[in-house]
């Protein structure tokens, strides 16, 4: 089995802001198509999973696993994001809504701090397990329950209401909108703001070109 090929990151700020920002819709995009029909894609799950296992990456590259392709179904939301294509509404929303979630908790030290507590706790389950073992994708959904859902500002996910209540699918619903955070923290570290949605557009259109 040959290894895909790591592509270096481009050094442009946009174009990696929109990498980070393909790792948001992509979460987006998969808590709507598990919401909806209980299953998701394995590439892109396996990609946020891992990214948000990988608090300390090697370089910007490794955090999607070396090639933009692992966000290929967010790269196709960003599109609509940016005008081109048709949106879907549910995920244009619970993309946003992390987006506000991510401030509140870079606002919010006393989170962060006990965020990062369980991810180290969970790293340790990972390694023995398997990244997406469901002990693993348990405890990332408990550590998503135990912050972020104790904010004013919630996601509050729509689907398949017998789905919704069935076996690990809560655990598998935050788990995801973990990766989408992890995601929406590295786009902020690249300079991403949401002002920048609506002034630059087209310089996001030109990076989205230039990613294929």
């Amino acid at each position: 089995m040959t290894t895909t090929p790591i592509h270096r990151a481009p050094d442009s700020a946009t174009a990696r802001q929109a990498l980070a920002l393909a790792g948001v819709f992509q979460a987006a995009s998969l808590v709507d198509e598990l919401a909806r029909t209980g299953q998701v894609d394995t590439r892109p799950w396996e990609t946020l999973i891992q990214a948000t296992l990988d608090t300390d990456p090697e370089s910007f590259e490794a955090i999607y696993g070396g090639h933009p392709n692992n966000l290929r179904r967010g790269l196709e939301v960003l599109e609509a994001v940016v005008g081109r294509k048709q949106a879907n509404p549910a995920v244009l929303r619970y993309g946003f809504s992390l987006l506000l979630l991510m401030n509140k908790l870079r606002n919010d030290n006393a989170m962060m701090s006990s965020l990062g507590r369980h991810l180290g706790r969970i790293q340790g389950q990972a390694e023995h397990f398997g990244a997406t073992h469901e002990n693993v994708i348990a405890s990332l959904g408990e550590a998503y329950q135990e912050t972020l859902s104790t904010l004013k500002t919630r996601i509050v996910v729509q689907g398949d209401p017998s789905l919704l209540q069935s076996r690990m699918m809560p655990e598998r619903v935050r788990a995801i909108l973990l990766g989408g955070i992890r995601f929406a923290l590295l786009w902020h570290q690249q300079g991403g703001r949401r002002w920048k949605l609506v002034f630059q557009r087209s310089a996001l259109r030109k990076a989205l070109d230039q990613l294929g």
